[in-house]
């Protein structure tokens, strides 16, 4: 009998912890200044079509080639220069796939996007954990 209330216990407690994750954790929206826009939807394509996420991770998935680029943008270090010399030029490890400015320009806008909605990949420790 003292097996079933323990694990009952435990099961509830397990449970109410888990709803109460789950409502809490979709409460963060993204930013407002900066939109999905048409631009971005395009550059996401690019990504896609030209299977960037077999080397490159965005927000922790993806291959282990490549850099990650989730923060990338926004990254003193790296940031949009470096980015864009390595969309029209190719690298050592990454190949030229010689695109197009505009190409470019709609990857720089989906991947400006994609920095800015990382506000927890940023700072996993925001809320005091």
């Amino acid at each position: 009998m003292l097996k079933i209330y323990v694990f009952s216990t435990l099961f509830a407690a397990y449970s109410f912890y888990t709803v109460l994750i789950y409502l809490t954790g979709t409460k963060e929206t993204a930013p407002t200044n900066i939109s999905f826009d048409s631009k971005a939807q395009e550059g996401k394509k690019i990504y896609q079509q030209y299977n960037c996420a077999s080397c490159h991770q965005l927000y922790g998935l993806g291959g282990y080639l490549g850099p990650e680029l989730t923060t990338d943008y926004s990254n003193p270090e790296r940031g949009p220069l470096l980015m864009r010399a390595f969309l029209e030029n190719g690298g050592q490890r990454m190949p030229n796939f010689h695109f197009s400015k505009e190409q470019i320009d709609c990857i720089m806008s989906y991947l400006r996007y994609v920095d800015a909605t990382a506000v927890s990949y940023k700072n996993p420790y925001r809320n005091g954990y």
